[in-house]
């Protein structure tokens, strides 16, 4: 069973998650500007206490600058479970590829977690 399949069975639902920031990137986002955004690893559902994902990238928001992480640091915040469709697609060649996945969305109630 993939990791990402244990968000699957809890989709929609708003649930407290820890997970350790990795690095720093950047995406293009829809209007074509440059975003920063934070790569968080070993993301558990602290409920649970089991890992549900291995990754999950989140927009380097307000919130997130305001408690200043580094490369290490661990926070705990509330998400929402959603599916999003990922892949490829290029009408003019017929091909489609894509496939639903779940993301973490909407994070708040952000705070650094000293371990």
């Amino acid at each position: 069973m993939r990791v990402r399949k244990k968000l699957a069975e809890q989709a929609e639902e708003r649930k407290t998650f820890r997970a350790v920031l990795s690095r720093l990137g950047k995406k293009t986002n829809y209007h074509g500007f440059s975003e920063d955004t934070l790569l968080f690893t070993q993301v558990v559902d602290v409920a649970l206490k089991q890992v549900v994902s291995d990754h999950v990238w989140f927009t380097y928001s307000k919130a997130f600058e305001s408690l200043a992480l580094k490369p290490g640091d661990v926070i705990e915040f509330d998400a929402r479970i959603k599916a999003y469709k990922k892949g490829y697609v290029n009408k003019s060649l017929g091909f489609h590829k894509k496939t639903e996945d779940y993301k973490l969305s909407h994070p708040t109630k952000l705070k650094k977690v000293e371990e």
